[in-house]
């Protein structure tokens, strides 16, 4: 498996979900609370730092930058870490300078970014850690939240995992609802080499006996299914290299290690993207 080039596609994803968050933060009368206690709002010049209250990876700063554009050209910021970045307790992230109703304003929605994305670079490289010294890649899923996939999957880079598939379009992936149609395995296989030659292809097997039929039809990954340690090491014992195996299904922080030790190429997770703890985060007027 290879990376996407996401970071540059990250912005531009983010625009009409930035436009979404700001307009059900907003409302139609604005932010009522600042409107009320500053008089003269857009004349209170000030500063403000944004502070990570826990350790973690950053990753969403670009976006963070993007919400503020959106509301007032006149708050400069200066990132102070960058993306893939480890922070630790109180170190700052973000300072802010401009109208402080505007600083108030986009607060809520860009920590929002930040907090959700350096989650999942956070807890992803808490899996890469956990594998370090095997060949094993963690690889993310298509468990993501709607809307979000290209930020999600960029934040499993920044914690230096691996993408799988971005969606049903970039490569075959036959699982067992496949299987229930198309009858078996070769079926399947013949299927959709006729449909698209070139194109990656994948197979979830279940069984060992699923792993050889693969084999004897050339398929070069294999995706082990809910198998446990043993079967994922009599696995590796049959494919003995002539095909790249993925370790998915109930991996967690306290089995990992021991699924990398196996042998396999790949372990996929979708705890990465759909139960990763927001990174915390507090912006502070100075």
């Amino acid at each position: 498996m290879q990376n996407y080039d996401l970071e540059k596609n990250v912005t531009g994803s983010a625009e009409h979900l930035i436009d979404l968050a700001l307009a059900e933060d907003l409302g139609d009368t604005g932010d009522i609370t600042t409107c009320a206690i500053f008089n003269n709002a857009k004349a209170k010049i000030g500063e403000a730092i944004v502070l990570a209250k826990s350790a973690g990876v950053v990753s969403g700063l670009q976006i963070f930058v993007r919400v503020f554009a959106k509301i007032d050209t006149l708050v400069q910021i200066d990132c102070l870490a960058q993306d893939k970045e480890k922070l630790g307790p109180k170190q700052q992230a973000v300072y802010l300078h401009g109208p402080l109703a505007s600083i108030l304003l986009g607060e809520r929605v860009a920590l929002n970014f930040l907090q959700r994305l350096s989650g999942i670079a956070t807890l992803t490289q808490k899996f890469v850690d956990a594998v370090a010294g095997t060949p094993a890649k963690i690889l993310d899923t298509r468990k993501t939240t709607p809307g979000w996939r290209i930020l999600e999957k960029y934040a499993v880079q920044c914690g230096g995992g691996f993408n799988h598939r971005l969606g049903l379009h970039d490569m075959f992936l036959i699982k067992e609802n496949h299987l229930a149609v198309a009858g078996d395995i070769a079926n399947a296989v013949q299927q959709c080499r006729a449909f698209r030659p070139q194109t990656h292809l994948e197979v979830e097997a279940r069984t060992l006996a699923d792993v050889e039929e693969c084999l004897r039809h050339d398929v070069k990954h294999i995706m082990l299914d809910n198998m446990s340690i043993a079967e994922m090491q009599n696995a590796t014992q049959l494919v003995a290299g002539r095909a790249q195996l993925e370790a998915s299904g109930n991996v967690s922080l306290e089995n990992v290690a021991a699924i990398a030790a196996t042998g396999v190429d790949y372990i996929s997770i979708g705890a990465l993207t759909h139960s990763a703890p927001a990174m915390d985060f507090s912006l502070l007027i100075v």
